[in-house]
């Protein structure tokens, strides 16, 4: 190919240069530009043009290898000008300067800005883009902002979301087609274009020649790299192609960036159909040229198109303008030929999917217009750009291009019209696609740019008949993949629907296209024309038919389904969208009366369909059994647009109604699908699988009920209101195979039904009954009366978040509608019904939502059972609604049993429905109430309450509804009816109840109780007719009834009733012949409907007589009889209800009420009760009482747990169960006793079998995130805001070790400093204690558990047995007597110094333990074994500081900080300080002295040589001997007063032998006070200015030799000043001393707090200590007076120790040795290091000792802030905008969460994160879903949001997209949460993270 291109190059008319153009051009092209540009503004151009097109087809043909390239022939390429990269460049370089006509391009761009009239922002971006809507300043929905548009205009208060684009989009601002003016930004508020000067002539001239070349070029290499296969293009070949171009599109998608003046040049360019002509239309001499036309032509066949040569089909491409197309064709008689000529390729991709049984169906005589499908010319370089765009599958770069051009209205139009041209295209591009998901998502990403502007569809509509289009498009897409319809008549059925296991319909593949066209049918004037157009009408109906009985469901009889499919997703969403959602598209525009026509035609077109659909399936009156389709399309639009019409538009119902017979038909389908529901929820259909109840749920779902169940109940009660009401009551009750049931007799024969499913199908007939009579939702509610029974009915059910509620209220499901979720009437509506509750949070954890509940007036009054019972979709809802309600009634006094549904006063029926209350008011349902009250009275089976209630709701409606015409006077016997007129003398409900019946003729089974032997034992109901006429008994069938109904009708509507009747179907009902013979009995009855109920209400209140007519005694009553004692209540209310509302409908009822209570009514006669069923009622009642049992037992059983929790909870950690009775003659030495959760038995621990505590080890670095200043630290939201971590605790720390490790001895350095700050070792206990070898079996067992565990047993890991909380090890409890320390507590009188000696002397015995380690006790192992859990716990570089590696220093330092660590966090959880005493909750369950015993015993294996005991340089004075003389070489060691008098204290704590001695405890205390006061004074004198200094060494010298001089601190204070100043500590001040020395003036007060303030931590670290060792309490006291408080409870202050005056903190010195001495001793220290080093031994002397509690970072108020800085920062480690990126909340790091660009080691960077600054404890917001997730460890969890909406709601993953502000409870929360370190017990939902996160 390359040589191809190089001859036609050499061909030419060009001078023959096939590599780059002469040096000497290329050197120069600003010079050459400048000339064309010069010779192209003279006035007689021509020469100019020539030169500069002869130019151009050097320059963009030197382009050619690109090819080649692409072909893979890289190699013969190499040697033709440096590859095809450096030749593209060079043309694109050409390019620019030629535009820029010899000046710099750079400013030729902002010299075509300043012409731009930037009225629209246009901004195009793709998907995942953050944009914005605002409903109140969208005209269209599909509205959409940029981020900075949105900022810039103000939408304060509007109804607004930002929310994540799916397939891209381009901003509307300054669009006002689009959006109202009010909500542009001021950037693009409306600008006159006067103001704008027009542009210079010469400016774009260049362009205009240059860019059709450059386009051009571009198309031509499209051509090339299309390559027509014989296999579908590989996705590989086009992508290649389209990298090689990616700069070429880029440099026209700049173009479009420079603004309206070059965007109207490239609008010429590319929709001038002359420069097209002359270009490409392949003629002339040029080869390549020629080739590439041929490419094209061959690409557009293959795609199934004609190029019109032809002058015939021509003239088909342009018909006579107005006239539709398909109307100009004979749409439904377009010829068979076409049909067929539908792309063969089409079949043969088809066949090789081979679909098995289900052949596909083709439709030959096709109503496709040849026109739209398969011809394109293109006439412009815009339609062949478009072409290519579509053939190459939408690449995103082209889509940018083309959507940026759209500000400009030319283009606009020009595009759009393309765009429809070629829809058909699009359409079978799609189809073949691999990639639909993107391809669809690109596609509408273009069409609703397009589609949305109202006046450009209109447009388009009308010159391009874009609905024909459209609808004949999506025609064709459906026709591809029908089957033959299996409903009904199987073999001979007519009818294709669509197979919703064809990619089609499964991946949604329609979607683009049916959206455009919901899209446009939004816009009134195109919804009009579409509505006015009969051939459009017609071929939609056609369309829809092909949903209509999709996806059959066969009942399985046999064996379970062996594959349960899965279409049912796809056929539901099949008929939402692309059904139901164009039909709530049409009915928006069907509101007034004036639109009344649309309505007829709609639905004469519908019913047409329908009747064509009944005779090709073949129906006539009875369904197929056992099969159901939830899908009716066609019945739902009749039914949508007859509910319209009769709300809006005022039509008159029965004149768009059809005959009787159709009505018959049209009900059938509806009605089977209420039966299949039932059956379904009776469990028939199990062995179908999960998948039917699947259909049955979502066909109720409030996505889908009001395009599904609404319509179909609607549709029922059109056909209830004008068929005959007893044929419609017996249709019920058949469909729903309970016909058999209603006898009278006990025992019956169902021979549809299995006895075990007859109760739940009668339910599910009565309740469908009470539902179609009740509903209002289309018979005369409005609005608002809708909106507000759907909300309560929702909050009934559940107290419902804010965003569930609006999921939950099916909105009108066409998104187009203008009808907004979140509308003003939805606020107002919930405001009136429902109360908000606001967020509360529980300690222990689960945060909820702002929920709202029901106010208790809605509860009261509006809580509508049937309702809830249409929108469930769980049946536990209903019972969860009635729960709620029977607790309001408790709660409100209202009613304190079991209340039963309460009876709900209905709004008025709309005239035209009427007809439905007659229901009501027929002999049929009144003998079927009649039998069921007395079945119930009788105690039949498979009867229940549920049944009952029903019943009494029915009669109630009846009573309810009774036509007032009926007077008393006269019984209205009317003439004789033709219905079993021996039941009720009339139809209507309150004459009838009155009716007694006397005998009754029944079939029952021989076997039955009632069988007397009858002379009459004939089986035929003829011959019954002579009985039926005399009265004594009735008999009824409601199946014969119906039949006879039924051919009556059929009679009076059509003479061809003959072919009617099929005999086939009465054998259904006719008993098979294996069953019992039936034989006919009398049943004496003599009951009427009012004494059954009397009887009844003596039944349910399960006394004689007990009811008693209320009118009797209060008369009132009947006047005015809306009493609301009797609204809520159980069944004795609503008979007693039902019997007044009969005795005011009529006198006579009255009476016989009366009557009937008058005789006092016999017992039940036990004659009826058999023997079978007395055994049945004892059962009962023998269960109610196990039932009872079993409840109390449960009760006992929780309040015994609820007592053990509380008792567990509160345990004062497990030593101190026992009471300490301290008595002083002699001390009981009783054992600790330990109970084992696990065995349950108590004792001691011992060597042999220790016990030890539950514990939980973790790693924390919380310590380390303490600051020292109060401020909490925000969380960074713009560039300058940075979080430097130096001034942390644990940055602190770490500086002073390693500045130690510069200068003094290593081992020394590590016993001066405590860590732990960064991942220090904390343990936490929940209290309980078990036997260590219980716990290994325990651990066993979890092991061998297969069950999924949240955590890993392998890592010792598991949940304490008892309360279920979170551990990782057990930690020993040390056997002992737990009142050990009366031995060692009473004071001793020894003096200090002998103290000192015995502590010295105590240190040194080495293993001093009653358990020498030389002998391996289980205790022992035991102990080593928890030690080496605490080093693991955390890592190792937490653990080794020292210089060299593995030395026992690093062990013993690490064991002493862990005792560290755990004090400091405890002393953090009580807040700081110890002013609140004893009665913290973490003192309660501690574990610190069990931990100090396992480490004091390994610290004790590491003896301190003697010599560097820190101790001797404490308490004695040291000869100078060799002081610094021969140890030059070695380092010294650190001074004493650099040492952390805290872990000295630890560490001679530990180094004593346990127990230890008070008196050890208070003298070790003592002395180390001495040192940290010293330390105070030092700190202080560097701390202030020499003044100060000489002021103060000499007011101290002066009292140097008083009494008490060694407890002033003056005195002390100016003989440091003088020790130090020997030493060069003060001389090395000068200039960076300012920055230090505080400017206060210290006045004697401020220097006695400061010295407090130095020494407080230390006190209270040694009261905790103490506490935990001696079990002595913590005094509370004042924050002021903490110190003299702690000191005197350390016994530091002198028991005789007088208050009075101010407190000195020096008056609790008491110095071991005479103080002046031994200060000298270690000031001398300090100024041999400082003769070196002056600089660092100041720093090291200053020790910020007071450091404030931890916090996490500070977070902005609302969440925008965060989300608009972060969710485009880049990151800092890979430079990209991460997927999903988080922020560290503890240190404020911005890291890519899941990025595989920041992975290191297999770890990524929030995990890596987590270990490095929380020591495996992370905490991070992920900004993309507003959730904080919690890392610990190796597990993760998501812990919720702590930013809420207005609602109090959180918007996870911002799926909502409203405002978020932060919810300071929350952050509270969490952040105590982080601290206490109970992540692992208060969140239940962890998993591992596989280092992936």
């Amino acid at each position: 190919m390359a040589a191809a291109a190089a001859a036609a190059a050499v061909g030419g008319p060009q001078p023959p240069q096939p590599e780059l153009p002469a040096p000497g051009l290329a050197l120069d092209k600003a010079a050459t530009a400048a000339h064309l540009k010069a010779a192209l503004s003279r006035p007689d151009n021509r020469a100019g043009a020539e030169e500069l097109q002869a130019l151009l087809e050097r320059v963009l043909s030197a382009e050619r290898p690109l090819t080649a390239a692409a072909d893979g022939e890289e190699a013969a390429v190499a040697g033709g000008g440096g590859g095809p990269g450096a030749a593209e460049e060079e043309a694109l370089e050409w390019c620019k300067c030629l535009l820029a006509g010899g000046g710099g391009y750079d400013e030729f761009c902002a010299a075509v800005r300043a012409y731009d009239p930037a009225a629209l922002c246009g901004l195009v971006w793709t998907a995942n883009f953050v944009a914005y809507r605002c409903r109140t300043c969208g005209i269209s929905p599909c509205m959409s902002l940029c981020a900075e548009c949105f900022h810039q205009g103000d939408h304060t208060g509007h109804d607004f979301n930002m929310f994540r684009s799916q397939a891209g989009g381009a901003c509307d601002c300054g669009d006002s087609n689009v959006m109202r003016e009010s909500g542009f930004c001021k950037r693009h508020q409306i600008k006159s274009s006067s103001n704008i000067p027009c542009v210079p002539k010469d400016l774009l001239m260049m362009s205009e020649f240059v860019l059709p070349r450059f386009i051009f070029c571009l198309i031509q290499y499209l051509r090339e790299g299309y390559n027509e296969p014989a296999d579908v293009p590989s996705e590989k070949d086009l992508n290649k192609v389209l990298q090689l171009l990616e700069p070429q599109i880029s440099f026209l998608e700049d173009l479009t960036k420079m603004g309206g003046a070059m965007r109207s040049v490239l609008t010429q360019v590319l929709t001038n159909q002359q420069n097209y002509k002359d270009l490409t239309s392949g003629l002339g001499e040029n080869a390549c040229a020629k080739k590439s036309h041929e490419k094209y032509l061959i690409a557009l066949k293959s795609s199934g198109l004609t190029y019109p040569e032809d002058k015939l089909v021509y003239g088909i491409q342009e018909p006579s303008a107005g006239t539709s197309t398909l109307a100009a064709q004979g749409f439904a008689g377009a010829t068979g030929t076409l049909g067929q000529l539908d792309s063969s390729d089409e079949e043969d991709q088809d066949g090789s999917q081979g679909l098995g049984k289900r052949k596909r169906v083709k439709l030959s005589s096709s109503t496709k217009d040849q026109s739209i499908m398969d011809v394109l010319k293109h006439k412009s370089f815009l339609e062949e750009l478009l072409f290519w765009t579509i053939k190459y599958e939408f690449p995103q770069k082209m889509v940018t291009f083309l959507l940026n051009m759209l500000p400009d209205q030319e283009y606009k139009v020009a595009f759009t019209k393309t765009f429809v041209q070629h829809y058909a295209f699009i359409m079978k591009t799609l189809k073949k696609s691999h990639e639909s998901d993107t391809m669809s998502n690109r596609i509408v990403h273009i069409s609703v740019q397009l589609f949305s502007n109202e006046e450009l569809a209109r447009q388009v509509t009308e010159e391009c008949q874009l609905l024909d289009i459209m609808v004949t498009v999506l025609l064709y897409m459906m026709e591809s993949c029908l089957i033959k319809s299996e409903l009904q008549d199987e073999e001979n059925s007519l009818h294709v629907v669509v197979n919703c296991g064809e990619a089609l319909l499964k991946n949604n593949t329609y979607w683009p296209l049916v959206s455009d066209f919901i899209n446009i049918l939004s816009h009134q004037s195109v919804a009009k024309r579409f509505l006015e157009d009969h051939g459009l009408l017609v071929t939609w109906m056609n369309f829809v038919s092909f949903f209509q009985g999709m996806n059959l469901n066969k009942r399985e009889l046999n064996e379970h389904v062996e594959f349960e499919s899965q279409t049912y997703y796809a056929a539901f969403a099949a008929e939402l969208e692309a059904c139901a959602q164009p039909m709530w598209g049409l009915l928006s525009h069907c509101k007034v009366r004036e639109t009344q026509e649309y309505t007829r035609n709609v639905v004469r077109y519908c019913l047409e369909a329908l009747q064509d659909w009944f005779d090709a399936i073949n129906f006539v009156d009875e369904p197929a059994p056992n099969q159901v389709t939830f899908h009716l399309p066609l019945h739902r639009y009749y039914a949508m647009f007859l509910s319209k019409a009769v709300k809006c538009q005022e039509l008159d119902l029965d004149s768009v109604l059809p005959d009787q017979e159709m009505l018959m038909k049209l009900m059938i389908h509806p009605l089977q699908i209420q039966a299949s529901l039932a059956e379904i929820h009776s469990n028939m259909w199990v062995r179908n699988g999960l998948q039917i109840k699947g259909q049955a749920m979502t066909y109720v779902q409030s996505h889908f009920c009001n395009s599904m169940i609404d319509p179909d109940i609607y549709l029922l009660q059109v056909c209830a209101s004008r068929l005959d009401p007893d044929y419609f009551i017996s249709s019920v009750f058949e469909r729903f195979k309970v016909v058999d049931l209603l006898t009278m007799a006990s025992q019956h024969q169902n021979t549809v039904l299995d006895a075990e499913h007859e109760r739940s199908m009668l339910e599910g007939a009565l309740t469908f009954l009470v539902i179609l009579l009740s509903l209002r939702l289309h018979l005369g509610m409005s609005d608002d009366e809708i909106l507000r029974a759907e909300m309560v009915a929702q909050l009934c059910m559940n107290d419902r978040t804010h965003s569930s509620l609006l999921d939950l209220i099916p909105e009108n499901p066409n998104p187009k509608s203008g009808i907004i979720p979140g509308s003003y009437s939805f606020e107002s509506v919930l405001s009136a019904v429902a109360d908000f509750k606001a967020p509360v949070f529980e300690p222990g954890g689960s945060m909820q939502q702002g929920m709202y509940t029901p106010k208790a007036e809605v509860w009261d009054q509006e809580f509508d059972p049937v309702m809830v019972i249409l929108r469930t979709v769980y049946r536990r809802d209903v019972q969860s609604a009635m729960d709620r309600y029977t607790a309001f009634l408790k709660q409100s006094g209202k009613f304190p049993g079991n209340p039963w549904p309460p009876y709900k006063k209905r709004t008025p029926l709309h005239p035209s429905y009427k007809g439905l209350m007659r229901l009501l008011h027929c002999k049929t349902l009144h003998i079927v109430l009649f039998t069921l009250l007395y079945k119930i009275l009788m105690d039949h089976q498979n009867l229940s309450e549920h049944v009952l209630c029903m019943v009494l709701y029915l009669i109630e409606l009846g009573l309810e509804n009774s036509a007032e015409e009926e007077s008393d006077e006269e019984a209205s016997v009317c003439g004789p009816e033709r219905c079993h007129d021996s039941w009720f003398p009339g139809s209507n409900l309150v004459s009838n109840m009155r009716h007694f019946i006397n005998y009754v003729r029944v079939r029952v089974p021989e076997t039955a109780p009632e069988v007397k032997r009858d002379s009459l034992a004939s089986t035929s109901s003829d011959s019954l007719s002579s009985l039926q006429n005399s009265g004594t008994a009735q008999v009824f069938s409601l199946v014969a009834e119906r039949r006879k109904k039924f051919q009556e009708i059929i009679n009076r509507s059509s003479s061809e009733a003959n072919q009617v009747v099929r005999p086939k179907t009465s054998s259904k009902w006719s008993a098979p012949g294996s069953a019992p013979q039936l034989t006919t009995a009398i049943l004496e009855i003599k009951e009427s409907i009012l004494s059954l109920l009397i009887k009844l209400h003596h039944k349910l209140s399960g006394k004689q007589n007990s009811y008693y007519p209320p009118w009797l005694d209060d008369i009132e009553i009947l006047i005015q009889p809306e009493i609301p004692k009797y609204n809520h209540g159980d069944g004795i209310t609503a008979v007693e209800r039902i019997l007044l509302k009969a005795a005011l409908q009529s006198r006579m009822n009255k009476r016989i009420i009366e009557e009937i209570c008058r005789k006092v009514t016999p017992p039940v006669p036990p004659k009826k009760i058999t023997a079978a069923e007395k055994k049945t009622l004892d059962k009962e009642e023998r269960r109610q009482k196990a039932r009872e049992r079993q409840q109390k037992l449960l009760a006992e059983f929780a309040s015994r747990q609820k007592s053990f929790m509380e008792t567990a909870m509160d345990v004062d950690s497990p030593e101190n169960d026992i009471p300490m009775e301290i008595t002083t003659a002699e001390p009981q030495v009783s054992e600790a006793v330990y109970d084992c959760v696990i065995c349950g038995q108590s004792g001691p621990s011992s060597e042999d079998r220790p016990t030890g505590l539950v514990v939980l080890l973790q790693a924390s670095s919380v310590l380390g995130q303490c600051r020292d200043n109060i401020e909490p630290k925000k969380l960074p939201i713009t560039e300058e805001e940075q979080i430097y971590p130096w001034d942390t605790c644990a940055a602190v720390h770490d500086v002073r070790l390693s500045l130690l490790q510069r200068y003094f001895k290593d081992s020394s350095c590590l016993l001066a400093v405590s860590i732990g700050w960064e991942g220090g070792v904390y343990v936490q206990t929940c209290g309980h204690t078990l036997h260590i070898d219980c716990h290994k079996s325990y651990m066993e067992s979890l092991r061998n558990d297969q069950v999924l565990q949240g955590f890993s047993v392998d890592k010792g890991e598991f949940t304490c047995p008892l309360c279920r909380q979170f551990a990782n090890s057990v930690l020993p409890c040390y056997p002992g007597s737990n009142v050990e320390s009366n031995l060692w507590q009473r004071p001793s009188n020894k003096s200090i110094q002998d103290l000192i000696k015995e502590v010295e002397e105590l240190q040194g015995r080495p293993g001093a333990f009653p358990v020498s380690i030389s002998s391996e006790t289980n205790l022992s192992k035991e102990m080593e074994s928890v030690m080496k859990d605490i080093k693991n716990t955390t890592q190792k570089k937490y653990r080794d500081y020292s210089k060299t590696p593995g030395s026992p220093d690093n062990d013993f330092l690490f064991m002493y900080s862990v005792a560290r660590t755990n004090l400091e966090l405890e002393l953090i959880h009580r807040g700081g300080n110890l002013c609140s005493g004893g009665a913290s909750t973490a003192g309660k369950r501690s574990c610190l002295n069990q931990l100090f015993h396992v480490l004091a015993l390994h610290m004790r294996l590491y003896s301190i040589d003697s010599e560097y005991n820190p101790w001797r340089k404490l308490t004695q004075l040291v000869e100078e001997v060799n002081s610094q003389q021969g140890n030059e070489e070695q380092q010294p060691e650190v001074p004493i007063l650099y040492h952390d008098v805290t872990s000295l204290l630890l560490i001679q704590i530990l180094m004593m032998p346990q127990p230890l001695r008070k008196d050890h405890f208070t003298c070790i205390v003592k002395v180390l006070f001495t040192l940290l006061y010293t330390q105070a004074l030092v700190a202080l004198s560097v701390k202030c200015n020499e003044e100060d200094r000489s002021a103060w060494k000499h007011t101290g010298a002066l009292k140097k030799n008083t009494c008490d001089a060694e407890k002033s601190h003056e005195v002390l204070l100016s003989f440091v000043i003088s020790e130090l100043s020997k030493g060069k500590l003060y001389h090395e001040e000068g200039t960076q001393e300012c920055a230090m020395v505080s400017p206060i003036a210290w006045s004697p007060e401020s220097m006695e707090k400061y010295l407090q303030d130095f020494c407080l931590p230390f006190l209270r670290i040694t009261s905790l200590l103490q506490h935990h060792l001696f079990g002595e309490d913590l005094p509370s006291c004042q924050e002021e007076e903490e110190f003299s408080i702690l000191s005197s409870c350390l016994g530091l202050l002198p028991t005789f120790y007088q208050t009075e005056h101010p407190f000195i903190s020096a008056s609790c010195l008491d110095w071991p040795v005479p103080a002046f001495d031994i200060i000298s001793q270690w000031c001398f220290e300090i100024n041999s290091f400082t003769e070196r080093h002056a600089e660092q031994g100041k720093a090291l002397l200053i020790q910020e000792a007071r450091w404030k509690l931890p916090h996490l970072l500070q977070l902005p108020e609302n969440y925008n802030t965060i989300f608009q800085y972060y969710h485009r920062k880049t990151c800092s480690v890979c430079t990209k905008v991460p997927k999903d990126p988080a922020v560290c909340l503890v240190c404020g790091t911005f890291v890519c969460l899941k990025g595989l660009c920041c992975k290191q080691q297999s770890y990524c960077e929030c995990v890596l994160h987590s270990q490095n600054c929380g020591a495996g404890t992370g905490i991070f917001l992920l900004i993309n879903a507003s959730v904080i997730i919690i890392i610990r460890g190796h597990r993760f969890c998501l812990w919720g949001s702590v930013y809420l909406d207005a609602h109090g709601e959180e918007d996870r993953d911002l799926r909502r997209g409203k405002p978020l502000y932060i919810c300071k409870e929350r952050y509270k929360v969490l952040e105590q949460q982080w601290i206490s370190h109970t992540f692992d017990h208060i969140n239940k939902r962890w998993g591992p993270h596989y280092n992936g996160l």
